[in-house]
């Protein structure tokens, strides 16, 4: 009645052996170097992230930066600056003297 058949075990030859141990040791060092880029992809990601941030940062401050300056450089408060604290004025006309260049040998 009972129809199946016993297995029968070959056994295992030194070749398939070995066979198994290299598929084995190529299975664990894939999965380590699987392990490995994943961890550096997340380092480089990190620091990606930081420099971005870093960028955005600086890009805010050299606005400041530019705003500062121009405000400065306003032609208001140069003139302002220059009367009051380097009692600076304009020339009337008749204090401009005109110089012109002569072509000669003098």
């Amino acid at each position: 009645m009972n129809h199946f058949r016993p297995l029968h075990k070959q056994p295992l030859t030194a070749a398939s052996v070995l066979l198994l141990a290299v598929v084995w040791m190529a299975v664990i060092a894939s999965a380590l170097a699987v392990v490995a880029s994943t961890q550096v992809v997340r380092r480089d990601v990190n620091e990606l992230e930081t420099l971005r941030r870093e960028a955005s940062h600086l890009q805010v401050q050299w606005g400041q930066y530019l705003l500062e300056q121009s405000t400065w450089a306003a032609y208001g408060r140069v003139e302002h600056a220059a009367t009051s604290e380097l009692n600076m004025m304009a020339p009337t006309p008749d204090d401009i003297v005109m110089v012109t260049h002569q072509s000669g040998g003098e």
